[in-house]
């Protein structure tokens, strides 16, 4: 008897729903893949855990309709909600955590995070020098952060003793802190400095005393500089990130 093989059936065209979340995908990675340093081969590789960079491709063009697992991937990466590009998808998702009979449960949306590079004290002294602000090989290194900037932020591993204190507030070596150039300056706050007389950054405590500004260690071992004309604050520190490993 003659056989022959079958033919694969015809994959089945996007509804104008599906068609419409993976456009709306489509236009968020877009818009944040240069700024969060993504890849359609990373979210691929690490997210889908595929092969190919086709994986994520074939969700962002159209060709796959998107499902709840491929929609947290692409939310965890982007750094967004699933509802901002599929309510469909949010709702399912929504309704299969909150089934109170149900033992099958899908990975939670994602609590909205912001990644900023690690940079080191020379690149956060010359800040100002900056044609943009992130630009190529500017840092392999990021992490994230729930904290969202009011302007171009970045992570410094602090160097040294100076603000660690014997008591009170204190800030040991090795410890990361985000720095947000947009926050408010005002005395109180840490915040890191550029003195003219070093190419790198500084970090301090920013102190008032009759009406002048200084820069304050929170060692006491160490000496109060006076902010002048030629000391720019390059930030305030707003978060302080400890790492064991």
């Amino acid at each position: 008897m003659k056989t022959t093989d079958k033919k694969p059936g015809k994959k089945r065209p996007l509804t104008e729903v599906e068609a419409a979340e993976c456009a709306a995908l489509n236009a968020i990675y877009k818009a944040k893949k240069k700024a969060l340093g993504i890849s359609q081969e990373k979210i691929a590789m690490e997210g889908l855990k595929a092969n190919s960079q086709s994986a994520a491709s074939h969700y962002l063009t159209g060709r796959n309709a998107l499902n709840i697992e491929a929609a947290a991937v692409f939310a965890r990466y982007l750094q967004v909600p699933v509802s901002d590009f599929s309510e469909r998808l949010a709702a399912e998702i929504k309704g299969i955590s909150s089934s109170s009979d149900s033992n099958v449960r899908d990975a939670q949306q994602p609590t909205k995070s912001f990644r900023y590079p690690v940079i080191s004290w020379v690149a956060a002294g010359a800040w100002a020098e900056a044609v943009e602000p992130y630009p190529a090989g500017f840092s392999d290194s990021y992490e994230f952060s729930e904290y969202d900037s009011k302007g171009t932020a970045f992570w410094l591993k602090v160097k040294g003793d100076s603000m660690t204190a014997p008591a009170g507030q204190s800030i040991t070596e090795g410890t990361l802190i985000l720095v947000d150039t947009e926050a408010e300056v005002a005395p109180g706050k840490l915040v890191v400095a550029k003195l003219p007389d070093s190419n790198e950054a500084t970090f301090k405590k920013l102190v008032s005393d009759g009406g002048r500004l200084f820069l304050k260690p929170l060692n006491p071992s160490y000496p109060i500089e006076a902010v002048d004309e030629n000391c720019r604050i390059v930030g305030v520190v707003v978060q302080a990130l400890q790492k064991f490993y």
